[in-house]
């Protein structure tokens, strides 16, 4: 049976300590902002890449997951390919992501910021590749994956910016715990995280149908925007919580050891 808490000295049952803030960074007044510009950012890219690429999802693996059931069930080798090597590089950059995230401690919003924005710059860098190997958008890809270290809730799950999938699951039952008197502090966000995405994919379709593939150092400037803020923040603010939290790795085991970023 778990406890529900713990007898003092008098015999008298005492409370359960509250479980730790594992949130990253652990200011919502910068977490929550910079998860909504991120989240549209990643719709944005997203539409952008769907435009550009024939309908090759840059941030939704979901959408791919099933593009590359369909080609299997198909035999289309080519379109396997395709969508298998975007999924396998998306789930290298938020593996990619996490190490750094470990690894810079404070620096992390202004490290995988920077990362990000050069990546979405780079790929109108990169040659085209075949239709199996879209190399243009490996760039795009890889940065969307790293996105998803950079946040985390107060449990120390990555916060879900680039897919709503789980950000409209999380709303909907977040309104049942609301009735039940158990919500869960992260429910506020999921609408505008939802919001922040949609309104950042209506964006990119726009900005695809004026400037094309071009349209992808919109995103870029965004990240390269918050990346600067993110370093004026660290550099006038070392260990604030506006930037830093004294959380584990993203999705890490709750014992794991805390990466202390402020202390």
């Amino acid at each position: 049976m778990a406890e529900h808490g713990s007898r003092t000295g008098n015999g008298v049952e005492r409370a359960p300590d509250p479980p730790a803030d594992k949130s990253f960074p652990a200011d919502p007044r910068t977490r929550i902002p910079f998860a909504i510009a991120l989240a549209a950012l990643a719709g944005c890219a997203d539409s952008i890449g769907f435009l550009e690429f024939s309908q090759l999802f840059m941030s939704f693996m979901s959408g791919n997951t099933t593009r590359f059931g369909v080609a299997v069930a198909n035999g289309d080798w080519e379109n396997v390919t395709r969508v298998a090597s975007t999924i396998t590089l998306f789930c290298f950059g938020a593996f990619l992501g996490t190490l750094i995230a470990a690894a810079v401690g404070r620096w992390r919003l202004a490290v995988l910021l920077t990362l990000q924005a050069l990546l979405l710059a780079g790929g109108l860098l990169m040659p085209w590749g075949t239709f199996a190997y879209p190399l243009h958008a490996y760039p795009i890809v890889l940065a969307l994956g790293l996105q998803n270290a950079t946040l985390q809730d107060e449990g120390g799950r990555s916060l879900a910016l680039t897919y709503v999938t789980g950000a409209v699951v999380r709303f909907g039952t977040g309104c049942a715990n609301l009735l039940l008197g158990t919500v869960a502090p992260s429910f506020w966000i999921q609408a505008p995280l939802w919001a922040g995405l949609s309104t950042g994919a209506v964006v990119g379709g726009l900005l695809d149908l004026r400037y094309g593939e071009s349209a992808f150092l919109f995103p870029a400037a965004l990240a390269a925007l918050l990346a600067l803020i993110a370093i004026a923040l660290t550099l006038a603010k070392p260990g604030s919580p506006l930037v830093a939290g004294s959380s584990p790795a993203p999705d890490a085991n709750p014992k794991a050891a805390v990466i202390d970023a402020i202390h």
